[in-house]
């Protein structure tokens, strides 16, 4: 989703201020260290690059104890400085909710966090968001979909806590996420998606 300029921009908010704007708001608000971010809609490749990951994802996740979820779904770090809405995320074994979140639309162990990448979010998106991700100790891979071209890559934890990344493109390419043990055929996140000439 993309970040819009917004009337929460004037002041610094506490994290029970956020709450209950986020409440009482149709918009989807997003919190970063004291400020309030609203968030605007993708395009249309954006949302169909989404329903065909979160379809591919339960498929394949469907025999699991993982959950597959969308954007209606908030996380947070270990710290309450970053409140985020991923494009997608699953959540592996028992759910752990902010006990802020009254709502319990909150969780804070994500597996899989999955980000669609566009001009205006792909800076915040693999920096300051990416940051803050890594920071749920749950997290073991962090997705990253590129909207205008079928390029995937994915970061993800090894056991001693370092990072490896890996690169898929190519629309015959199979991302493997190594976090839930499944593959991901490029031809299906993209199926039906309208790429740019000679970017596929």
């Amino acid at each position: 989703m993309e970040e819009v300029i917004d009337p929460y921009a004037a002041r610094r908010y506490t994290v029970e201020e956020y709450f209950d704007l986020a409440d009482a708001s149709d918009e989807k608000l997003e919190f970063r260290d004291g400020e309030i971010l609203m968030m605007a809609g993708g395009t249309e490749s954006h949302s169909l690059i989404i329903a065909n990951v979160l379809g591919e994802l339960r498929a394949r996740l469907k025999s699991t104890p993982c959950r597959v979820y969308d954007s209606n779904l908030r996380v947070r770090a270990r710290t309450n400085r970053r409140y985020s809405y991923p494009d997608a995320l699953v959540v592996c074994g028992e759910r752990q909710f902010d006990p802020r979140d009254k709502k319990k639309l909150t969780v804070t162990n994500p597996t899989l966090v999955v980000e669609v990448l566009s001009d205006t979010t792909e800076k915040t998106d693999r920096g300051e968001k990416f940051l803050a991700y890594i920071r749920a100790e749950s997290l073991k891979e962090y997705l990253l979909v590129d909207q205008d071209a079928a390029r995937v890559q994915s970061f993800f934890r090894q056991h001693d806590g370092t990072w490896s990344f890996a690169f898929f493109e190519g629309r015959d390419a199979v991302a493997r996420l190594r976090s839930l043990k499944i593959d991901l055929p490029l031809s299906e996140v993209y199926d039906k998606l309208d790429l740019p000439a000679g970017v596929e």
